[in-house]
């Protein structure tokens, strides 16, 4: 299957050209020096001038070239091509042009230039003897192929920069991202647009996944009504019982509300009262009594009721985070353009102890600012768990006292490929080590996280990826060790090395890293996370909040290490208790995990890195977050670790991971390796008690029904392989996952979070009497199974139909008044007869549509177009529009 707009010349190279691997070129000898050197002025101008000048023009050609296999895995490739437009002449042939390229190059099919993978992403190109010069105007192709596929427009990483021997790095001018003035997301002027659905956005032959085009919106929206009624008792998250006494106002909070606080410390609810306060509620001796009435019978943690009377709102609690939830349920009833309140009684309390958020700052970094405005909106919603992932390769985020290069390395990536002064540029992050994709939390910082979360009831659960994912904190401890040998202090050089020098493992990790693995045989890597640990917990002391779970990560460990010397010396150590290679591993999980336990910290980490364990080693109490993939199995994994007792933390990528595309569309942002659509109403669907009989109404990846089995599986000596929960075992909780690879602002963060985040409070809170009931002796589920029962199904239909108006016509305007840059979803759209029908998952919020690229105007019922029909979202303060989509 060839894709039609390929040129001639390309497609007979495509043909005849076998898949290899491509062969290295060598560094200029004075490439790798720091950004400082003096340069020549005028060989500068001309370098910045081509720079400048330059177009480039990324575009996927097919995901089916001639030479790769069609279905599966193995042998898989896409066809690519990088077009250059010279704006000016430039007849040197000692330049280089890095960027960032998703999937390895496979083979280059210009023998004009050469591809090579310098590190993780970071990719080069350079010229061979066959290249002639760039001529202004003249168009040079660089064609070649790269693993597996790319369906996302957004592959396509920004910032390619062109670096000359003696001359201060220029970045290429037309690949940096521009914004769009009406949406406020990025744009990628340097990307050519994806065109067909057949070549460029199915994954394999057998792909059934359909693009997500204004139609296949508008059937999947149609059975969603517009009823603004549904949402005037409603609250998000819903309660677990609420009783309307009134249809019609009762009170008003127009005049604001008289606070009699009680024996309740005021300062537990500053935070909720300050939610109000941004809604137009504000105190007056002339409000509304508010009371807040310390239970007189216990209640569940973070329980609260809440009353509504003629004479006033009532809340009782046990616990200061009840109150602040009750004030919580008290701002979600309320309307921006309605401060009246029917009567009711409310009678609540969480579903889980554990209702997450995990925030990746590490790839790409994100300011203070949105962590906090984050929090907010975790508090507004019930959510009580901030995971802030704050290590990874490509980078370190949290300034660690007597540590420095940490920061002063390991936060910044920049063109120096010796990482004296920073690391390799990656995620297309480009040479500046001073951009917003760079940046770490000083200790103050850390602290009025850990203060504003705690004045809002959530906990900060530290994270520092590890042994794998390390790459940040190795070359930043190498930094260190070469300016300790360098000062002639070799212990204190060696004093939290991470890798053996003398290890010659060959290895690659998910990313394509070869060099990110901490050595789990070196004393001085306990000696390193030790030190790490103490002084995170110091700052958690700081802030008046005592570090009792802390994040290893343990996941996506490469097969490291095997030819470390130091690793074969502790293997052939009796007292190791190491059995082989395959436990070295598991060793450093378990070692960490009893470290942390005598110091009185919980052990958390991800469920891959989790299995590797040995049980009877680890700490009775760990905490382990599942991220397999349901359609794959998943399930087996959550039931495995549930059953040992350990604290289990749903995190499965299908519905949970929000770096996902909300939609199947190839311009819809975010990485796709688990789900390609991941839009609200999924998320709303998922029944995380009972795992596999979600695969009753989801499909895979390809938009394939899956089974998922869930009976007892016994290997051929009588033991367990996997099966269904120990009878009465349950999940901790679920977290939601926000990783920042292709990530870089704090509006795309907040697109891709908002309103996602509403639906997994919801979620987290509150268990909806639709969901299917776990069956403890086992179960077989597929889309021909029935145990979803098609009145399920209807309560769940309706139950969507009174959230999604309720964020359509009370909620999306609240994240408006926060300042919070929300997706605006984009619309369903069809044209019947010569009259346009347009239709939005969220009633309530505008429809707008224009035809032949004329004047916007209002969509209210079915009209009459003819000609090129564009349609869009409007947000809820009317302000910031959708994407457009074409309606055909």
């Amino acid at each position: 299957m060839i894709n039609k707009l390929i040129p001639i010349t390309l497609l007979i190279s495509l043909g005849l050209i076998a898949c290899s691997q491509p062969t290295t070129t060598q560094v200029p000898k004075d490439e790798g020096a720091a950004a400082q050197q003096v340069v020549d002025s005028e060989p500068q101008q001309a370098l910045h001038q081509f720079a400048t000048s330059l177009a480039v023009n990324y575009h996927t050609l097919t995901n089916y070239p001639q030479q790769c296999t069609s279905s599966g895995v193995d042998g898989r490739c896409f066809a690519a091509q990088i077009e250059l437009i010279p704006g000016v002449d430039f007849d040197r042939k000692d330049w280089a042009i890095y960027y960032s390229q998703m999937r390895p190059v496979k083979q280059v099919l210009s023998d004009a230039f050469e591809l090579t993978q310098v590190k993780g992403d970071l990719h080069r190109i350079t010229p061979t003897d066959k290249f002639k010069g760039f001529y202004k105007g003249q168009p040079v192709d660089i064609a070649f192929l790269g693993e597996l596929w790319q369906l996302s427009e957004t592959d396509a990483m920004p910032n390619y920069y062109i670096v000359v021997p003696g001359l201060q790095p220029e970045v290429i001018t037309s690949t940096q991202l521009t914004v769009d003035a009406s949406t406020g997301m990025e744009q990628r002027p340097y990307v050519e647009a994806y065109v067909s659905a057949e070549s460029q956005y199915k994954r394999s032959d057998t792909d059934r996944l359909a693009w997500a085009t204004p139609k296949v919106l508008f059937d999947a929206n149609q059975d969603i009504e517009s009823r603004p009624e549904l949402a005037v008792n409603a609250i998000i998250p819903t309660p677990k019982r609420q009783i309307i006494e009134s249809q019609s106002p009762v009170i008003s909070l127009a005049s604001g509300y008289h606070l009699d606080a009680g024996g309740v410390a005021k300062e537990s609810v500053d935070a909720a009262l300050a939610r109000l306060a941004r809604l137009g509620v504000k105190p007056s001796p002339q409000g509304i009594l508010l009371k807040l009435e310390p239970s007189t019978t216990k209640l569940a943690e973070g329980g609260y009721r809440l009353d509504i009377t003629s004479d006033g709102i009532t809340i009782d609690a046990s616990d200061d985070a009840g109150f602040s939830y009750g004030l919580a349920s008290l701002t979600s009833l309320i309307s921006l353009d309605n401060l009246s309140l029917n009567a009711m009684q409310i009678q609540d309390e969480p579903r889980y102890g554990f209702r997450g958020m995990h925030v990746d700052v590490a790839r790409n970094f994100h300011s203070k600012q949105f962590i906090l405005e984050l929090l907010d909106q975790m508090a507004a919603y019930k959510l009580n768990k901030l995971h802030l992932h704050m290590a990874d390769d490509e980078g370190w985020r949290l300034e660690i006292d007597g540590l420095p290069e940490l920061t002063q390395v390991g936060s910044r990536r920049c063109h120096d490929l010796k990482e004296d002064t920073c690391l390799l540029p990656q995620l297309g992050s480009g040479p500046d080590g001073d951009s917003k994709v760079n940046g770490y939390y000083s200790k103050a910082d850390y602290i009025e996280i850990l203060k504003y979360a705690a004045a809002r009831h959530i906990q900060v659960i530290p994270s520092m990826d590890m042994p794998g994912h390390s790459r940040a904190a190795i070359k930043s401890m190498e930094a260190r060790y070469r300016r300790l040998m360098a000062e002639g202090n070799e212990a204190g050089a060696n004093e939290y090395r991470l890798i053996d020098p003398l290890d010659k493992t060959q290895y690659a990790s998910i990313q394509y890293y070869d060099d990110n693995t901490i050595n789990v045989c070196m004393e001085s890597s306990y000696h390193f996370v030790d030190k790490v640990v103490s002084e995170i917990s110091k700052l958690h002391q700081a802030a008046g909040q005592r570090l009792d779970l802390y994040h290893i990560g343990a996941d996506e460990t490469a097969g490291a290490w095997v030819e470390s010397p130091v690793c074969q010396a502790l293997l052939a150590d009796k007292e190791s208790g190491l059995e082989s290679e395959a436990h070295f591993g598991a060793y450093f999980i378990e070692r960490l995990a009893n470290m942390l336990a005598d110091k009185g910290i919980e052990t958390a980490g991800w469920s891959d890195g989790m299995s590797h364990t040995r049980p009877d080693r680890m700490p009775a109490k760990n905490q382990s977050n599942i991220w397999d993939v349901v359609a794959h199995g998943g399930h087996k994994r959550a039931h495995a670790q549930a059953n040992l007792g350990w604290d289990t933390v749903l995190s499965n990528p299908e519905v949970l991971y929000f770096d996902f595309p909300y939609e199947a569309d190839p311009k819809e942002h975010g990485y796709y390796w688990a789900s390609r659509s991941t839009n609200e109403r999924k998320l709303f669907s998922f029944m995380p008690d009972n795992l596999p009989a979600n695969a009753e109404q989801w499909t895979d990846i390809e938009g394939k029904s899956f089974e998922a089995d869930d009976t007892l599986k016994l290997d051929d000596a009588g033991k367990r392989i996997s099966g269904p929960l120990n009878q009465g075992v349950r999940f901790k909780g679920i977290q939601g996952q926000l990783w920042s690879e292709t990530i870089r602002s704090d509006q795309v963060i907040e697109y891709m979070v908002f309103p996602r985040l509403l639906v997994l409070a919801e979620r987290a809170w509150h268990k909806a009497d639709w969901e299917v009931p776990y069956q403890y002796q086992g179960a077989k589920y597929s889309a021909e199974t029935n145990y979803f029962t098609p009145e399920m199904r209807e309560k769940q239909r309706a139950q969507w139909q009174t959230f999604a108006n309720t964020l359509g016509y009370k909620e999306l305007a609240k994240l408006d008044r926060a300042g919070i840059a929300y997706r605006v979803p984009t619309l369903g759209a069809k044209i019947k007869e010569g009259y346009l029908q347009a239709n939005s998952i969220y009633p309530g919020l505008g429809i707008e549509y224009r035809v032949d690229g004329g004047q916007w105007q209002q969509y209210t019922e079915a009209v009459s177009v003819s000609g090129r029909v564009e349609v869009r979202g409007v947000a809820a303060d009317g302000i910031r529009k959708g994407r457009i989509l074409k309606v055909n």
